[in-house]
């Protein structure tokens, strides 16, 4: 049987290390499951009188069709002052509104990041623990990737290079594929 993961990097950056980790995991997922790169570029800042006047922005709508439809959710965090970057936080408060809390409760979710610290995105992570938790959603937690000094593992293009690294990347992806 098929499975799809819908996999959004919280960053813009064209470079980006985590949009890098991202592009890596769909490559690197096992026979049977595809990631499906989604994309939080074009979601506007949340506003809720715009929500209110027009209802939700044809990104966020994308977004939600995208994971209504798949089987999990994986995030790929960076770490911004020692927190979640906002435009994935963001991202994600749009994608929770109107229908989006039901979409959102009871799908597995995965996440891992990139950061050029030698700390990985520890805390990153952790904080997303209690949006997710807010959403209800199904936080897979029999692995962990926090991929640290991420610069050296990359190249200039932000794509993961590190054959090491690619390992542990494919058996979290394989690891999370398998518990849907």
């Amino acid at each position: 049987m098929s499975k799809t993961i819908l996999g959004l990097a919280g960053s813009l950056r064209q470079a980006s290390f985590n949009a890098g980790l991202l592009r890596a995991a769909a490559e690197l997922a096992p026979q049977g499951t595809r990631i499906q790169i989604g994309s939080i570029r074009e979601v506007p800042l949340y506003d809720g009188d715009v929500e209110a006047e027009s209802g939700l922005p044809q990104p966020v709508r994308a977004l939600q069709a995208q994971l209504a439809a798949a089987d999990g959710l994986l995030m790929v965090t960076p770490e911004y002052n020692n927190g979640v970057p906002g435009v994935f936080k963001n991202a994600i408060d749009w994608m929770s509104r109107g229908e989006g809390a039901a979409i959102f409760a009871g799908k597995p979710v995965a996440v891992i990041g990139a950061s050029p610290s030698g700390f990985g995105t520890t805390l990153a992570q952790t904080h997303w623990l209690p949006v997710l938790r807010t959403l209800k959603a199904a936080l897979w937690t029999d692995g962990r990737l926090m991929v640290s000094r991420a610069q050296s593992l990359c190249d200039d293009q932000g794509n993961l290079t590190d054959d090491k690294t690619r390992a542990l990347l494919r058996k979290f992806v394989e690891g999370f594929a398998a518990s849907l």
